[in-house]
């Protein structure tokens, strides 16, 4: 290794764990469902975004195999060269249908859906209004773009339309777009979404909402926009295929001019080799068990309050979450590490969230409630919460 490379990371690895903000990676022995194996020992899984329980579902499992037994386990090229299989097109044609848009584009991973679609659209000629807690995949987006990028407080209405206004009427910038989180992943509140429009509206903004957390959650499964009956408004519909959905992947969903443009202007798309048919089928079947049984939904909500109002009748800080996500806040970032290093010990598996995930200050343990809990491990979860809380006079 090369002396140079090796100060820079004995000395930056060292002053990560003097803060409190380097984080260990757990091996879970197994499939990730609501209870997972580490070490040999079974632990009540809190830390996963498999909100449906979709990422172990039977007949997820059942199309992935008949797909690449149909198909292969590869595409085996971009899909612009040879990748694009007719399940690729049943797929955006089942999100289009699914997220209300004409058409639909998908990518190997959200993050690569908000480097790409962005920097597709948006140039150094263009502005770009950003959340201040937008997600760390839609910062370097904007930062690809070569877009002039102007944050604007967290959901905060005034701020955004102050800035619109000065954005546009300074005629420096031929496009300006705000994008915003659809529900925002470390504190759980959503977008402002009617607010949004009403000035996205009157000042020409272009709209992108990322959804990753919204999907499968709100709308009765398909998100935010859909929530406020937007889906005709709002120009881009960005989510992820990984979370509720329980598969892998990213999409953007859109009018089908938008979808065109993306389809040969967006960079991972074009350089990148496509899902997987395994993935593929499996999301399509994920949509159509969303779509055809409201049930999956109800209960990821039903188990969600049943675990917000335990906490917070044992005294803890969940912050102001209007979805299943559930931070608890500590503040401290070495405070939060110890919480969670107490909590895994006990049987409850979360992680600490500290800088950069979040802002210095606000370190906390995040938990998501799924549809496949039951009662009684979140009964059991929140009695160990009790316990380590009063034991580290948290509560």
């Amino acid at each position: 290794m090369s002396p140079n490379l090796e100060t820079f990371l004995n000395e930056g690895l060292e002053n990560l764990k003097e803060k409190g903000l380097y984080s260990t990676i757990d091996v879970v022995e197994g499939a990730n469902g609501p209870i997972i194996e580490i070490d040999g020992e079974k632990k009540i899984n809190l830390a996963s975004n498999n909100y449906l329980g979709f990422a172990t579902h039977p007949e997820l499992i059942q199309a992935a195999n008949e797909a690449t037994e149909k198909y292969g386990v590869g595409a085996g090229a971009v899909r612009t060269i040879n990748g694009t299989l007719d399940i690729h097109r049943e797929l955006e044609e089942k999100i289009a249908k699914f997220k209300g848009t004409e058409a639909a584009i998908a990518f190997q991973s959200g993050f690569n859906c908000n480097m790409g679609a962005i920097s597709a659209v948006m140039t150094k000629e263009d502005a770009i209004l950003s959340d201040a807690l937008n997600h760390a995949s839609i910062i370097d987006g904007c930062r690809l773009s070569g877009s002039k990028i102007i944050r604007v407080n967290h959901s905060d209405m005034e701020d955004l339309e102050k800035k619109a206004k000065e954005a546009v009427e300074s005629g420096l910038y031929k496009k300006v777009m705000y994008i915003t989180d659809g529900v925002f992943s470390m504190d759980g509140d959503v977008a402002k979404m009617p607010e949004i429009m009403e000035i996205a509206e009157k000042y020409g903004l272009i709209v992108y909402v990322d959804d990753a957390h919204g999907s499968g959650v709100l709308g009765k499964g398909a998100g935010t926009v859909k929530e406020f009956g937007l889906s005709d408004k709002v120009d881009f519909q960005m989510g992820t295929l990984s979370k509720a959905i329980g598969v892998v992947g990213g999409y953007v969903a859109g009018s089908q001019q938008l979808i065109d443009w993306l389809k040969s202007q967006a960079r991972p798309f074009l350089f990148s080799t496509s899902l997987t048919p395994g993935a593929s089928a499996a999301v399509i079947k994920a949509l159509e068990l969303m779509e055809n049984d409201p049930s999956y939904v109800d209960t990821l909500w039903e188990n969600a309050n049943y675990f917000k109002e335990k906490l917070q009748a044992i005294g803890y800080d969940i912050g102001k979450s209007e979805t299943p996500i559930t931070p608890v806040i500590l503040g401290d970032e070495k405070l939060a590490q110890e919480f969670a290093k107490r909590l895994i010990n006990e049987g409850v598996y979360v992680k600490p969230i500290v800088f950069p995930t979040v802002p210095l200050g606000t370190g906390r343990v995040r938990n998501m409630p799924t549809a496949a809990h039951t009662k009684e491990m979140l009964d059991e979860a929140v009695a160990i919460y009790e316990k380590v809380g009063k034991e580290m006079k948290i509560i």
